[in-house]
């Protein structure tokens, strides 16, 4: 059984896959419930990573809102 991520990492993985293209600069990201079960952790270990990555300017909005990459 894989040893889950923490969210740490999934804000760094989600910060190579902006980085790297894809995610594009004004791209909503895939809802909590969609990022939970591709990463196979809870929606509150997302919520967390998702604000790590806002955190690093890379994330704008809000949960129920909607996710988007940054454009800057």
């Amino acid at each position: 059984m894989p040893i889950p991520m923490s969210s740490r990492q999934i804000a760094d993985d989600l910060t190579a896959r902006i980085r790297g293209g894809e995610y594009p600069p004004g791209s909503r990201l895939p809802s909590l419930r969609e990022l939970a079960a591709l990463y196979s952790v809870s929606v509150s270990t997302i919520q967390r990573a998702l604000e790590l990555t806002k955190d690093r300017g890379l994330v704008i909005g809000s949960p129920g809102r909607g996710l988007y990459v940054s454009e800057g």
